[in-house]
């Protein structure tokens, strides 16, 4: 009988003890329930967790179960999540919880393809449910567990690929522990967090070393041709009158859907009018520059666009780019800016 190469005998119970000994803790880590292990999951995507860190408990406190976010208003759920970004997430946990109370009762399913069904929910994220909330055997795999198994296995196959997800997927499965995969899974994802980080890893340290098979670990994972950054500039109007601000409520079809932001216009239409401020920030694959001039007199609103009071920007879905420049403008023209959110002048 041949032997199975991709097989680590000891690997999964070695990861695993290392992981109860030193593990960190997290507060979705402190829990079996579904639907604070799912919120965790759709905060981490694409964001840090020190970022997630500052914003779980108090959101949790907000919508500690599906029935409340299920029932709250579009703007409400929008506004809860500025600062995360990507707010297509909080549409689908949205989404998610009005299906977990319609179609299950409030009660989450324990089976994959359940929770495949509901609205928002991938492969990954079923698996993330599974394995965290039921204990259930179930292969997760990241960019920390993609860059861990390439390298202990010393595969150079680019990791993004059709043939490189396969690879990942049936070593993933080989090396799964069935016993206990909530501990294995969390530990597998924290070594790529911790010793075998992206660039030089931490080997020395490293708690499975002996079943490394990496020669060069730096070079590993391959990817395919990274993709391009591109530069996106944009003209806006800052237009306040009577302690109102003009926004623009943003279209079902654009990124920030169902939000406000500062009007824009097209650059010759405001090249004339005086510059306020640049702002630079990024977006994906986008390094945007707003290009921001004062209307000195009343602009008369556009269809989507209507004056806010000032008291009523806390409570108004944002993007946060917008709030970070409209606050600064704000407070540098005189306008302090209470915890309540009210603006009230000097």
């Amino acid at each position: 009988m041949s032997r199975n190469p991709d097989a680590l005998p000891g690997f999964a119970e070695t990861l695993v003890a290392w992981f109860l000994q030193h593990g960190r803790r997290y507060p979705w880590r402190e829990t079996c329930d579904p639907w604070a292990i799912l919120v965790s999951e759709v905060m981490l995507q694409q964001t840090t967790i020190p970022t997630v860190l500052g914003r779980y408990g108090e959101w949790m406190r907000r919508f500690p179960n599906p029935a409340a976010l299920a029932v709250a208003g579009e703007q409400e759920a929008l506004r809860s999540w500025e600062g995360l970004g990507y707010y297509r997430r909080v549409r689908a946990l949205q989404a998610t919880a009005r299906a977990v109370m319609d179609q299950h009762g409030g009660s989450f399913p324990r089976d994959e393809a359940s929770l495949r069904a509901l609205p928002g929910v991938g492969e990954y994220t079923a698996a993330a449910v599974l394995s965290f909330a039921f204990n259930t055997p179930a292969v997760l795999i990241d960019a920390n567990v993609a860059r861990v198994l390439a390298r202990i296995y010393d595969d150079s196959t680019p990791v993004d690929t059709t043939d490189g997800k396969k690879i990942l997927r049936r070593r993933a499965e080989q090396l799964l522990h069935r016993g206990n995969p909530r501990a294995y899974n969390s530990a597998l994802m924290e070594l790529g967090q911790t010793w075998c980080t992206p660039g030089e890893p931490l080997c020395l340290n490293c708690p499975v070393r002996t079943f490394c098979r990496a020669k060069h670990p730096a070079s590993l994972p391959a990817k395919k041709q990274e993709r391009t950054i591109s530069s996106l500039e944009h003209w806006d109007i800052w237009c306040l009158v009577d302690r109102t601000l003009l926004l623009d409520l943003q279209p079902p079809t654009a990124r920030h859907a169902g939000m406000y932001r500062l009007p824009q216009r097209p650059r010759e239409e405001v090249e004339e009018l005086p510059h306020l401020r640049d702002q630079r920030y990024s977006v994906t694959r986008y390094k945007v520059t707003r290009h921001l001039h004062h209307a000195l007199t009343p602009v008369a609103p556009r269809a989507s666009e209507r004056f806010i009071p000032l008291s009523g920007l806390d409570s108004l879905p944002l993007a946060s780019p917008d709030r970070k420049l409209i606050l600064s403008l704000l407070s540098s023209s005189g306008f302090l800016l209470p915890s309540s959110g009210a603006a009230r002048q000097r």
